[in-house]
């Protein structure tokens, strides 16, 4: 018997079935409104997702392997960079990010202790936190209102003799202002990291988010654009970068062969680092105090099949956005709605909404009136990070008085607007809104 031919033509009945699986276990729901969730975000997918991951799972290679490679490749095209590392989540994402600045071999270039990192007030904390983990102190500017993204008239203020790096976030897939502060940050020689967690998909000037700056981070989370579950991803066109995130990622380890492989550098045993013996297994050589923050081939292999069905997903994002602007414009008396940053094309994660204030109703009222109707709503992340109890006594600097932060943490906050939400779902979430508005007039 060719026990291989045997086994592939097993494995291709396999994958027959789980196609057959989906259709049954996963069949299509009609919306009912009132009864029906309209959650604010949520996974999307389809037999190719689960047909890929049991592939990969039949393969039984549990740490990274061809379907991680597969990823890599494709995402770095997608987003036009030269490298992408997988890592198993966003907030790893960024903690390399972070991390990799640090190393030694960036010699006077590398971020030290003490050094400032100009971020934002209203964010999310695993932007944040990174900066204090490596003590590093976060300097917080104001984001503007209605972009929910960076107010750069403040960058000079925020700048000192200490600031060595920019790490900010794409809010809620609307691009930042980029042109301002890349080239705030060519002028004053720092860092730029831009988290790109909530924006795949999005353009600024026609050109990616994520390939303006030295490092971009993405997350692969059930709520962002594609998901692998948990996952994430480190991306950088600088090979000197890419090499120091992968350590960081892999143990901290001098060694960038692939599990599985050995002797890529062609002088395993010929190395003399630190103050090993000659010849010590590059492989057990450590430059950096690192982590194990790999993701399995089995995530890869649902990001893989996700990454088929990314420009459906951005489309039905920006149509969703477009259907609810268009039926809340005119109540702005009572709403802030959201802009897109001048000269970008966003790729929307949710949909941020603010009351004004002086209005018939709170957001409470609003936020309370939405959960009744199985409406799901969230806040823009941490609100003003400073007040957070996290954040309490920790190092930082803070530039001015933080009203749009506090505008943020006060008044606003996001609703849905992934492709899991039907045509007729959205128009029950506009009317939803619609009639609570005219019923507190």
């Amino acid at each position: 018997m060719n026990h291989s031919a045997s086994a592939e033509s097993l494995r291709a009945q396999i994958l027959e079935l789980v196609k057959q699986y989906h259709a049954v276990a996963f069949p299509p729901s009609k919306f009912e409104p009132g009864q029906s969730a309209v959650p604010c975000s949520g996974r999307v997918f389809g037999a190719e997702e689960i047909v890929s991951l049991v592939d990969s799972s039949l393969d039984f290679w549990l740490t990274t392997g061809r379907f991680a490679n597969e990823f890599e490749k494709r995402f770095a095209k997608v987003f036009g960079t030269q490298c992408c590392l997988l890592v198993n989540s966003g907030s790893s994402a960024n903690l390399l990010a972070i991390a990799a600045l640090t190393s030694p071999k960036l010699g006077d270039e590398r971020l030290k202790p003490g050094d400032e990192v100009i971020t934002v007030a209203a964010g999310f904390p695993t932007t944040v936190n990174p900066i204090l983990q490596h003590n590093l102190v976060p300097v917080f500017v104001d984001v503007h209102i209605p972009t929910y993204n960076i107010d750069v008239s403040q960058l000079e203020a925020a700048l000192s003799p200490k600031t060595r790096a920019i790490m900010i976030a794409h809010t809620l897939g609307n691009p930042f202002d980029l042109g301002t502060v890349a080239q705030f940050a060519k002028d004053h020689d720092l860092w730029l990291i831009e988290d790109c967690c909530d924006a795949l998909g999005a353009h600024y000037k026609n050109q990616h988010v994520g390939t303006f700056g030295d490092i971009a981070t993405c997350s692969f989370y059930p709520a962002h654009h594609i998901t692998m579950g948990e996952g994430g991803a480190v991306l950088t066109d600088s090979p000197k970068l890419k090499t120091l995130i992968e350590s960081f990622r892999d143990w901290g380890r001098d060694c960038w062969c692939a599990p599985g492989f050995d002797n890529t550098c062609g002088k395993r045993f010929d190395w003399e680092l630190g103050e090993l013996p000659c010849g010590y297994d590059h492989k057990y050589i450590y430059s950096h105090i690192g982590y194990n923050l790999k993701a399995t081939d089995m995530q890869a292999a649902v990001g893989v099949a996700q990454l088929d069905r990314l420009p459906e997903f951005i489309a039905a994002r920006r149509q969703n956005f477009t259907t609810l602007y268009n039926a809340l414009k005119p109540f702005e008396e009572f709403l802030v709605l959201p802009e897109p940053t001048p000269d970008s094309e966003p790729s929307w994660f949710g949909f941020p909404l603010a009351v004004r204030p002086g209005s018939p109703f709170s957001r409470r009222d609003l936020v309370r009136h939405l959960d009744q109707a199985k409406i799901g709503t969230r806040q823009i992340f941490g609100g003003n990070l400073i007040k957070q109890p996290a954040y309490v006594g920790q190092p930082m600097r803070i530039i001015g008085d933080l009203p749009g932060a506090d505008f943020v943490m006060r008044q606003a906050f996001w609703i849905g607007v992934y492709p899991g939400i039907s045509e007729p779902a959205m128009s029950f979430l506009a009317d939803s809104i619609i009639t609570f508005i005219r019923d507190s007039m």
